[in-house]
């Protein structure tokens, strides 16, 4: 089962490095995402330009240590939140836990993926270096079908060095039941048998049969994982 919210804020109260802390105590887990401070925003979209960005639900608590700002305490609790199924739920714990700049400057190196079609405003301008420009034409051109399609939409904006740079923090769901193999192995954390199952099902014919297959295999936290990558086209 997840666990509560307070649970895992408890464990984030601890000391963390002091770089971005300043301040820290007037953020609270219910405040809304905002956008980085033009410097802040510009160092984190320099660190992730070149960095490997790790994946809460599944780096290591060792790896996840290695991201800005982020401690072996830090790191472990993220590990006691999983899953994540929206970056605005990592990111309310982590502000609240390290302050606002902090977890901001954080995701140079830590970030979980953002479903183009469904994410919020404030969502989009959390992705290092991303403005209210930027964030209106991330929205502009919704529904997205596939990540060619997104490429070729910010492509008209920035050049193709930022575009790469953006695509790792941005997926569209694949369709369960028209999704090649190779489309299926980019879910973040599939395995070859796990796609094998996810191909043994088809044709779906809504969700909850996703839910009930894949809860065969994997536990629920897993299959809501899964989940976040996945849709069904209507009438498909």
């Amino acid at each position: 089962m997840f666990r509560s919210r307070s649970a895992i804020l408890a464990l984030f109260m601890i000391p963390v490095l002091s770089v971005g802390c300043a301040g820290g105590g007037d953020d609270t887990a219910e405040s809304e995402p905002a956008a980085a401070s033009e410097p802040a925003a510009a160092e984190a979209a320099d660190a992730g330009a070149t960095a490997t960005l790790l994946n809460p639900n599944l780096a290591t608590e060792d790896e996840l240590a290695t991201a800005p700002g982020i401690t072996a305490e830090v790191a472990a609790a993220v590990v006691g939140g999983r899953p994540y199924l929206r970056v605005a739920d990592l990111h309310a714990a982590l502000a609240e836990a390290v302050g606002e700049e902090a977890a901001l400057a954080a995701y140079g190196g830590l970030w979980l993926p953002i479903n183009l079609n469904d994410v919020t405003n404030d969502e989009i301008l959390l992705i290092p270096g991303v403005g209210d420009r930027m964030a209106h034409e991330f929205e502009e051109y919704r529904p997205y079908a596939d990540m060619g399609e997104f490429r070729m939409e910010i492509g008209k904006y920035v050049d193709e060095e930022e575009v790469e740079r953006l695509a790792r923090y941005v997926y569209v769901p694949i369709d369960l039941n028209s999704a090649t193999r190779d489309e299926i192995m980019a879910v973040p954390g599939m395995s070859e048998r796990m796609a094998h199952e996810f191909e043994e099902y088809r044709p779906y014919t809504d969700l909850d049969q996703f839910r009930r297959e894949m809860g065969k295999y994997v536990d629920e936290n897993e299959v809501a994982r899964f989940e976040r990558y996945v849709t069904l086209t209507p009438g498909g």
